[in-house]
């Protein structure tokens, strides 16, 4: 069983978590600057934060995991550092 921590309810199970996304700069104001963010984006190795939503408490958080062992190294709720 995998595990996501969520900063208000402590380890739950993945399956409770909605992923949406990765965490990146604000929209474009050029429409084909969007386009290109939202379907030409790259695919990095490595660390990368990302949007999660624990569906239960509808609890809005920022994790980081790293795309290459799939392992979630922390998570916090949007402008709070994490600890």
């Amino acid at each position: 069983m995998k595990l996501l921590t969520c900063p208000v309810n402590g380890p739950r199970n993945i399956t409770e978590f909605q992923y949406l996304g990765p965490v990146r700069a604000a929209s474009a104001e050029n429409p084909g600057e969007l386009v290109e963010a939202l379907f030409y984006a790259e695919n990095p190795l490595g660390p990368m934060r990302e949007w999660w939503r624990h569906t239960p408490s509808n609890t809005i958080l920022i994790a980081e995991r790293d795309t290459v062992t799939d392992q979630i190294t922390a998570t916090w709720i949007p402008n709070r550092k994490p600890a």
